[in-house]
């Protein structure tokens, strides 16, 4: 019978890495009001648990639930050339009713 994996991740992100920045949108304000949940992009390596890890060190808050969604990039074009935007990952973090932030 084979062993199960056990191994330690290799690299591991620091909390500031996780992080890249918050999402202040209509709908995110709407989102932290009412449902006390805040939108962050966050590092496409980065798991549930380094986000939950690097919210609660940086903003000081219990975090009760983590959702994460892996967003494609869209084409773009401008005058003569194409292109395409980045792909990147967004973390929407539920937060214990008594924690709050204030991102203004």
């Amino acid at each position: 019978m084979p062993e199960p994996n056990t191994r330690a991740p290799t690299n591991v992100l620091q909390s500031h890495q996780v992080i890249l920045r918050p999402l202040v949108t209509e709908k995110g304000m709407h989102r932290s009001t009412r449902y006390n949940a805040y939108a962050f992009e966050v590092n496409r390596l980065a798991t549930k648990d380094d986000v939950r890890r690097a919210i609660e060190e940086l903003f000081d808050v219990k975090v009760i639930r983590v959702h994460t969604q892996n967003r494609k990039g869209k084409p773009r074009r401008t005058r003569f050339r194409s292109g395409k935007t980045k792909a990147w990952k967004k973390a929407i973090v539920k937060l214990d009713p008594e924690h709050r932030i204030d991102f203004f």
